[in-house]
């Protein structure tokens, strides 16, 4: 394996040359940077020209530019590297870059995970309920959301998912009928989702009904839009849950060691609640990120303490129900700060943020930044999560669809595996190698810039950079663009191939 990704990364870097070579030349004869001087009336118009034309070293044959520009690169290898300058900012091409990257890491990051997620999550759920009434009415929303244009979703998300509830939030008041509304919904869709007969899809749609119910009554009673949050009781009930509904579709629930390790992290998490407050006073960026990591490895503690032969699945429980536990904690703890932000002069009582990927002047804690930062990545990662988790379901659907009606899963079947061991065990681990190739390119092209979301938002990540930097005719900074987001499409086929190679041992063997 170490050999095939050594000729992997070799063949990734002979790619890489040519396309920035191929690239470099057709930005050098396309795009002209003097065009805007030539039509300047500035007093010093001569000067500018020749500056520009010394920076880019336009006397130079388009050829011999580019491997000094490869130089440029290769000099990053004895720690004295550059991309070149920007002739539209005069800056170098890194500074630029060390702006809009982490802007679109951002951006994009959260988007795709849910996307990934809700994704495979309901494409799994239409594929073993095929021709049900929740397949057909899944497919009908993943087309609709498929086909919109990602323009018109964003406009829309701005119109109704600020402008409206903005307003809405100015007096927030909860009708009845639509929290009567919302738990009928609620129990339609898990009446077609739960499979078996018409008694058991009855009680799950009344349980569904009466749960979602309770909780609108209680948001539309207390208040809770104004003060909200989960607290000790909510993360608890909502932490049991979680560790129930793990061990249920990981081992299932006969397994005791492994939900008795799942519960038991669950009240970890509850008892840890009241002290994490005390240290969230002093919370910053590395702090959640270590309390994320102790998180983690009390869950996996835990499974090897008490999970006996099933240690590993108990570690591996223990591990994902502290890290849903941990983000709800943190979802809380951020939720806190959502009077003091709302009446903040800066926000003006208008927290859901229409432009810009922060709140321009806003001081404030660790926490009242972090609460900015997510009413300003609301709207654009729900347009990006509506357009790909559309094509992420269809995908995870076919796929699923093809796994199961294969011999194997007959065989599984027919030994007498229980249908969750069949599905989660032999079914889905195959289902994920076409995503395997989708996933990992996908992530890469979103990365090079949510064009259309950027601009729609006014966001300056990768995709707004590359536009200015076209429009400007500005070489360096279109190839310094260029590069980040070729290198990732080439790592992204390598971790495809990987990944592949991880989830199909015959492609293991022939590598």
């Amino acid at each position: 394996m170490g050999s095939y990704v050594l000729r992997r990364i070799a063949v990734g870097l002979i790619v890489l040359l040519g396309a920035t070579f191929i690239v470099y030349q057709m930005v050098a004869f396309a795009a002209d940077p003097l065009e805007f001087l030539r039509t300047s009336t500035a007093p010093n118009k001569a000067q500018q020209i020749a500056h520009v034309t010394e920076v880019l070293d336009l006397g130079t044959p388009a050829v011999l530019r580019y491997f000094k520009w490869l130089g440029g690169i290769a000099g990053y290898l004895w720690g004295h590297g550059t991309l070149g300058i920007s002739v539209a900012t005069n800056q170098p091409v890194t500074h630029i870059l060390a702006g809009a990257v982490p802007t679109t890491v951002k951006l994009v990051f959260g988007s795709v995970i849910l996307a990934i997620l809700l994704g495979v999550a309901v494409g799994i759920v239409t594929a073993l309920r095929q021709y049900s009434a929740f397949d057909y009415v899944t497919t009908f929303f993943t087309f609709l959301f498929y086909s919109l244009p990602a323009f018109w979703v964003a406009v829309l998300l701005k119109e109704f998912g600020a402008i409206k509830f903005n307003d809405f939030l100015a007096r927030p008041h909860i009708p009845p009928g639509v929290v009567v509304g919302v738990a009928v919904v609620a129990a339609l869709i898990a009446v077609m989702v739960a499979g078996g007969r018409w008694r058991n899809r009855a009680l799950a749609g009344g349980v569904a009904g009466v749960a979602v119910g309770l909780v609108g009554w209680y948001v539309a009673a207390s208040g809770w839009l104004s003060h909200p949050g989960l607290g000790i009781v909510g993360i608890g009930l909502t932490g049991v849950g979680v560790a129930v509904a793990v061990v249920a579709v990981t081992v299932g629930l006969g397994n005791r060691r492994v939900l008795v390790t799942a519960l038991a992290v669950a009240v970890l998490g509850i008892v840890g609640y009241v002290p994490l407050q005390y240290v969230f006073v002093h919370a910053s960026g590395l702090v959640i990120v270590l309390l994320a990591v102790v998180a983690v490895g009390c869950g996996i503690g835990l499974g090897a303490l008490l999970g006996g032969r099933d240690r590993r699945a108990a570690a591996r429980t223990g591990a994902i129900v502290a890290l849903v536990i941990g983000a709800l904690t943190f979802a809380d703890r951020v939720l806190q700060a959502w009077p003091a932000y709302l009446s903040s002069p800066r926000v003006a009582g208008r927290p859901i943020a229409t432009i810009g990927a922060v709140t321009p002047g806003l001081g404030g804690s660790f926490w009242f930044h972090t609460m900015d930062v997510a009413t300003h990545l609301l709207l654009p990662t729900i347009s990006l999560v509506l357009i790909s988790f559309a094509s992420y379901t269809r995908y995870t659907r076919s796929s699923m669809l093809e796994v199961m009606n294969q011999d194997y899963i007959r065989t599984a079947r027919a030994k007498g595996l229980s249908e969750r061991t069949v599905v989660m065990r032999h079914a889905f681990r195959n289902a994920l190698i076409p995503l395997a190739t989708v996933v990992p390119i996908d992530l890469a092209a979103v990365f090079g810039g949510a064009i259309i979301t950027e601009r729609v938002f006014s966001w300056q990540g990768m995709g707004t950079m590359f536009l200015q930097a076209l429009k400007a005719g500005d070489p360096n900074t279109v190839l310094g663009y260029f590069l980040v987001t070729a290198v990732l499409a080439i790592g992204a086929s390598i971790v495809a191939d990987v990944f592949y190679a991880w989830l199909d041992p015959r492609i293991r063997v022939a590598v």
